[in-house]
């Protein structure tokens, strides 16, 4: 058997050496026939954002085989396999495909959200929204029903060609208050509920388990502090990890000093104070998402947002949303609302308190909260990019946060980075995202497990 190059350009070459042993000989056909199927791909030409937070790679190039990473380095250093699908990429750039740990599925249509919209079809359209823009894995927070674990379980056990999945399932409200869509949040209402509640996500194995700690401003009431511990205990005695909604700064103090695993949002009544940061590092607590565009989305509407008319946003939106968000009747519709005039300072309070935890050395992710009306896929994530940057991270920081660090938090071990064994789940950009993270949306192909999204 003839010697391959591209096996000895990861490592391998004790394995075929003369002595090969009957497993070296096996990986050996597995890969020709790998070849023979088309499934080895050479990207090659381009720099490389691994989103390590390590610099650049110019001049980079990769091999990827069955949808993964197997060797990336320098194109000099390069040994194609011969009949491989060559792919050449010079003057692009290579950054991993980004992860939203907060998003919502299948529930709007339009401007409309309802339960009845949660359809395998509606969720698909949304994953593949996400896909096209680049989000290549999402974590839907709380508002899932059942379908999404069989679409979820499906992905793992195949090569998925869409955005991946992780859910929350039902997540908890409290009865009456605060949180989650009609018809598919229940609610409990005290801590004896808990148990039973908790046992029955555990049995959908859910990714994470999700409660509400809000109030609306005043508008509903909040979840008293027993049940979200007695939330917080089961979940954890079943090896589950729990994520807050969170708005109040009392609130998160709270409910990391009960060892919650991360907050969905930053606080955003007013600056988070040492006490709580420390907390945070002691528990392992993360900022799982800062949701900037979230807080954005609440106001922008009141006027004329100019990516209203850019072809990168409009492309993800129905005719029929876009007509509503142009109309002034919903301007007016949001510029009336009786906390309109708030909602800057909430995401000017937020901004800050993102840039001060990392700062001091909190684990943060990336989220955006998108999936309810007004808050779209795709172009969301790069709008909450744009963000962090303006709050004081620097692009690199915020691109390691909506991979690397947003594969960690999910514990998913093969996404995040561009590595060898990893997925080969990336974006190929036009221009330098380093230079300027709204380089981003320059998006000229995106892959998901190696295979390049239509």
């Amino acid at each position: 058997m003839k010697k391959m190059p591209y096996i000895a350009a990861n490592g391998f070459s004790k394995m075929l050496a003369p002595k090969r042993s009957k497993a070296a000989c096996l990986v050996a056909l597995l890969l020709g026939a790998s070849l023979l199927r088309g499934e080895i791909k050479v990207l090659r030409n381009f720099t490389l954002i691994d989103g390590t937070g390590r610099p650049p790679l110019t001049g980079a190039a990769m091999i990827l085989d069955s949808g993964r990473i197997v060797w990336v380095g320098p194109v000099t250093q390069l040994q194609a396999p011969a009949g491989a699908q060559t792919v050449d990429l010079t003057g692009k750039f290579v950054m991993p495909g980004i992860i939203n740990l907060h998003g919502h599925l299948g529930n709007t249509v339009d401007l409309t959200q309802d339960a009845r919209f949660f359809t395998r079809e509606n969720v698909e359209k949304n994953l593949k929204t996400y896909a096209s823009y680049g989000v290549t894995a999402m974590l839907s927070m709380g508002t899932d029903q059942d379908p999404i674990f069989q679409i979820r379980d499906r992905q793992r056990a195949g090569r998925p060609s869409m955005t991946r999945v992780f859910t929350a399932g039902q997540g908890f409200i409290f009865r009456g208050g605060y949180g989650g869509i009609a018809g598919v949040n229940q609610g409990v209402a005290s801590a004896a509920e808990v148990e039973s509640a908790v046992a029955e996500q555990a049995r959908k194995k859910v990714d994470i388990i999700k409660l509400w700690m809000d109030d609306e401003l005043g508008k509903f009431p909040k979840m008293p502090y027993p049940i979200a511990k007695a939330i917080i205990d089961d979940a954890h005695r079943r090896h589950l990890r729990v994520t807050a909604h969170i708005f109040y700064l009392q609130d998160a103090k709270q409910l990391t000093d009960y060892g919650v695993d991360s907050l969905a949002h930053s606080v955003r009544d007013k600056p988070g104070d040492p006490a709580l940061f420390e907390s945070m590092k002691t528990h392992g607590t993360w900022q799982m998402a800062a949701t900037l565009s979230r807080e954005a989305s609440m106001y922008i509407y009141a006027s004329l947002p100019p990516f209203l008319s850019d072809p990168f946003f409009t492309r993800g939106v129905s005719p029929a949303a876009l007509k509503t968000l142009q109309s002034p009747e919903y301007r007016k519709t949001i510029s009336s609302g009786p906390h309109f005039k708030e909602y800057p300072d909430f995401l000017e309070t937020a901004r800050k308190n993102l840039k001060t935890l990392a700062d001091a050395g909190v684990k943060y992710g990336f989220g955006t909260d998108t999936g309810p009306p007004g808050r779209f896929p795709g172009y969301f994530e790069h709008w909450e990019m744009e963000l962090m940057v303006e709050a004081g991270l620097t692009p690199m920081q915020v691109i390691a946060a909506a991979t690397r660090n947003a594969a960690e938090f999910l514990g998913a071990k093969d996404l995040g980075t561009l590595e060898r064994s990893k997925w080969a789940d990336l974006i190929v950009l036009d221009r330098n995202p380093l230079d300027d993270i709204r380089n981003t949306r320059t998006i000229h192909a995106v892959y998901i497990a190696g295979n390049r999204v239509p």
